[in-house]
């Protein structure tokens, strides 16, 4: 298993119970991210809203309701949203901004928690831009992982909205083909296990503004 579960769970003991061995990707992520703008039109921040999978969200809450309250708050959460925090930066937050060449950079998350809704946990961060913040209106966000380990999708409604600034920008999605969708269903695990860093990833699904 890649050693960057610990990104998204903090304890390579649950998801190694909670994903099979010869499955890819292991765990399934639902993201919704606002995009803020700063008056000049680059991008500030991007806030995300990351739903994990029921299986791995059962896993990665068992014993934590201290209070046995029959819930999770977001007070017993708290450690383990830092963690996810903390160790997603080693990834870049599996978040991609690009224009070109030029990649913006992030600082360190702010704002996060942890919510669980009984069935499922969401994990809540902005992320500030901190180097090369790049106009909207030309610009890409992505965000996935490039191991395909984990399988970022986009929500259904609202995946992407934009607010702040003084422009009024709409988000189009362009997900991956059918094509590509029946041909990763098809890879092995040795495959995406013999990956190497860098490189654009199929199942990156990019998104494009449209601003006024």
């Amino acid at each position: 298993m890649r050693h960057h579960v610990a990104a998204l769970l903090a304890s390579l003991g649950i998801l190694a119970a909670a994903a099979p061995a010869d499955a890819h990707p292991h765990v399934f992520v639902t993201v919704r991210t606002e995009v803020l703008l700063g008056d000049d039109g680059t991008i500030a921040a991007l806030r995300h809203a990351w739903t994990f999978d029921e299986p791995f969200s059962t896993y990665a809450t068992a014993g934590m309701d201290k209070n046995k309250d029959g819930r999770l708050d977001r007070a017993e959460l708290a450690e383990l949203a830092k963690v996810n925090v903390e160790s997603l930066s080693e990834y870049g937050f599996f978040s991609f901004l690009k224009k070109g060449k030029t990649n913006s950079a992030f600082a360190p998350p702010r704002d996060y928690w942890l919510e669980h809704d009984g069935k499922a946990l969401t994990l809540h961060f902005t992320l500030p831009v901190e180097k090369q913040p790049l106009p909207i209106a030309q610009s890409v966000l992505e965000v996935y992982d490039p191991s395909y380990f984990v399988a970022f999708e986009f929500a259904r409604e609202n995946p992407v909205t934009v607010s702040g600034g003084k422009l009024a920008c709409t988000a189009s999605i362009k997900p991956p083909s059918a094509a590509v969708t029946q041909r990763l269903s098809q890879l092995s695990e040795s495959f995406f296990q013999s990956l190497q860093p860098g490189g654009q990833a199929e199942w990156a699904i990019p998104v494009r503004f449209t601003c006024q």
